[in-house]
């Protein structure tokens, strides 16, 4: 393994799944690897310097996690696309396929607009409509912790009936088995025992670090911030509308995102303590739903992936196609 990666520490690598692919990212590059209908593996390898690195304010604890989320929803973002021009046998100009790496500032702009459109959404699906259904179903207003608490609920329930409604979706659950390959390479990779297809089919899918984990502890978060918060205003002006705590609640979404990751880095550290077990285990109840066993086949594209990223050198029986993308992330 390189030296430049310490396998003691969690948190090194990190990846998502795509269409018919998986995205890795390490230190200094994420590489994302798609599977063709012909067999052939295509990786796409783009250097990238995070926000951390760059800004040292960015890689203090709380604001490290904010940041990190909105980067990775940029990366995932592109990445997504990227496989799908590549699972629909699109070659299109410009992208990296045909051997360019420069994108036109309409695909950049077409890009902040999708991810914009899409925290917009979310936002309005699991943090505006738990705060519409607890103010007017329930008579628990001025009642900080109830409110919240309900609130949360209704949250989690949306999640959950979200999930399970696109787990139903043929494609979806494909995209599940990516995700589980994910996992099982990473691991394969944190317990230094080989980055071969015979060492990840040994792993379980279920990871203590995975995004469907740390999305339930922002939930869990938020009853307890908004809690606090709402104390605070209610003692403050003596009662709370439903527009106070949007103009309050809406703009800490990302300290709540910050003090979650904080959460999440420190129960990956302990996970193999009962208490980290405890603490890590509803996540990986709700893995159950977003990750499904892989085949041979994905695990050998979601070794890819951390192979590229980590700089290792790789033998497979698929043809691997790598476009070596050298230029540095523009985020």
């Amino acid at each position: 393994m390189s030296n430049r990666f310490d396998i003691s520490k969690p948190m090194q690598v990190g990846g998502q799944a795509v269409l018919e692919g998986v995205m890795m990212r390490a230190p200094g590059m994420v590489a994302t690897a798609v599977r063709r209908a012909n067999g052939e593996i295509v990786v796409k390898k783009e250097r990238h310097l995070s926000l951390g690195e760059k800004y040292p304010l960015f890689k203090m604890p709380i604001m490290r996690g904010a940041v990190g989320l909105i980067e990775m929803m940029v990366i995932g973002m592109r990445t997504l696309n990227f496989s799908a021009e590549i699972a629909m046998n699109e070659q299109v100009s410009g992208n990296g396929v045909n051997g360019t790496t420069a994108k036109s500032p309409k695909e950049n702009v077409k890009l902040g607009l999708t991810v914009a459109f899409s925290l917009v959404v979310g936002v309005a699906i699991f943090f505006v409509t738990p705060l519409l259904v607890t103010t007017f179903f329930f008579d628990v207003s001025q009642e900080a912790f109830s409110f919240n608490l309900i609130a949360g609920f209704v949250r989690i329930s949306l999640l959950l009936v979200y999930l399970v409604a696109i787990s139903m979706m043929k494609d979806i659950k494909r995209l599940f088995e990516y995700h589980g390959a994910e996992h099982k390479a990473v691991f394969a990779f944190e317990r230094g025992q080989g980055l071969t297809v015979e060492a990840a089919a040994q792993q379980t899918r279920f990871h203590p670090r995975c995004g469907t984990s740390f999305l339930l502890i922002v939930m869990i978060t938020s009853i307890l911030l908004f809690s606090v918060l709402d104390t605070l205003l209610i003692n403050w002006l003596g009662q709370l509308t439903i527009l106070t705590r949007m103009l309050t609640h809406l703009p800490l979404i990302p300290l709540v995102g910050g003090v979650s990751y904080e959460f999440i880095k420190a129960s990956a550290k302990r996970s193999e303590t009962l208490i980290g077990r405890i603490v890590v285990a509803p996540g990986l109840w709700l893995q159950k739903i977003t990750t499904k066993e892989p085949d041979e086949t994905q695990l050998e594209v979601a070794l890819v992936a951390l192979r590229c990223a980590l700089g290792e050198e790789f033998a497979m029986s698929s043809p691997v196609n790598v476009l070596a993308l050298e230029e540095m992330s523009r985020n």
